[in-house]
């Protein structure tokens, strides 16, 4: 199978692309520069390079692939109209030449809001803080979309190698300041490893189903506090871990500040059901210092 990945050298897609690859498929991965293209190269996945928003850089060689794989977002002012221009090239590539053709939506958990205590699953329906209200209705236009199988993955808290937003638990400590704790820091968050999500990608990727939604978590459950605390130690930060409130965190962070703050309870028991899924990797909480490790040896 040939397969096209957007976000190719980023923390997710450079994971999955990895993964396809080791899975036996032959991989292309969508780069925006000739430096990011030789990290792939030296992992056997082909690089295209070009830009989400440009079609044309990368529609011919996404239609010559059985399998689509979004991952790439572009955090700039431009980055939903870019997400919406990725989603409608790769659907045009999707109907084009044999089929059927899979395309694998990533989206997040963070379209549920906070649930506190109360478990949610595939079913619930959205309740999105601003920051992600816009990615319930690009989910849908993949799982409606006629001519492909859509497939919509909802990863967790990704931890794991360079790191994902669990980063800016090493960073501040890394340097003598406290880590970034949002709100009251009692929110639990869903955690899954980077590694274990991969897996996940390939095995919804082969499963062969269409207009399905997958949660990718763990069920660990630690609190916010705990894992960043965890993680500052791990950097050798010994002071106090305060954290900011959300009205001052707001100030700086803006709707990024809200998506921090929420706590979720999440349900991935589908993906382990139907499709066999198990995380190999059980929490950040207590391999704290060998992610550190891992986040610092990617930074030097």
């Amino acid at each position: 199978m040939q397969v096209f990945v957007t976000g190719a050298t980023g923390f997710i897609g450079f994971a999955v692309a990895a993964a396809l690859r080791r899975a036996g498929y032959r991989v292309w991965g969508l780069a925006r520069s000739e430096t990011k293209a030789r990290r792939l190269l030296q992992h056997e996945i082909e690089p295209v390079i070009g830009d989400l928003a440009d079609p044309k850089t990368y529609l011919d060689v996404a239609s010559e692939c059985a399998l689509l794989v979004h991952t790439g977002f572009d955090y700039s002012a431009n980055g939903v109209a870019k997400d919406r221009t990725a989603i409608d090239t790769l659907l045009e590539a999707g109907r084009r030449g044999a089929k059927p053709k899979t395309f694998i939506f990533t989206s997040g958990v963070w379209v549920y809001g906070d649930t506190g205590d109360r478990m949610v699953d595939e079913t619930t329906p959205p309740n999105p803080p601003k920051l992600v209200a816009w990615r319930p209705a690009h989910e849908q236009i993949v799982l409606q979309a006629g001519g492909v199988r859509g497939l919509v993955i909802r990863p967790g808290d990704v931890y794991g190698g360079p790191g994902g937003l669990t980063g800016q638990w090493f960073a501040g400590p890394s340097t003598g300041s406290p880590p970034l704790v949002v709100g009251d820091g009692r929110n639990r968050v869903p955690m899954v490893h980077v590694d274990d999500l991969a897996d996940a990608y390939v095995r919804v990727a082969t499963s062969g189903l269409a207009a399905e939604i997958f949660n990718v978590n763990d069920q660990s459950r630690f609190t916010v506090l705990e894992m960043a605390t965890a993680a500052a130690r791990a950097a050798g930060y010994q002071g106090e871990v305060r954290p900011t409130p959300l009205v001052e965190a707001r100030k700086t962070l803006g709707d990024f500040a809200d998506a921090l703050a929420l706590s979720q309870h999440i349900d991935a028991r589908k993906v382990v059901r139907l499709l066999g899924w198990h995380p190999s990797h059980e929490g950040f909480l207590d391999e704290a210092d060998v992610h550190y490790r891992a986040w610092k040896a990617y930074r030097d």
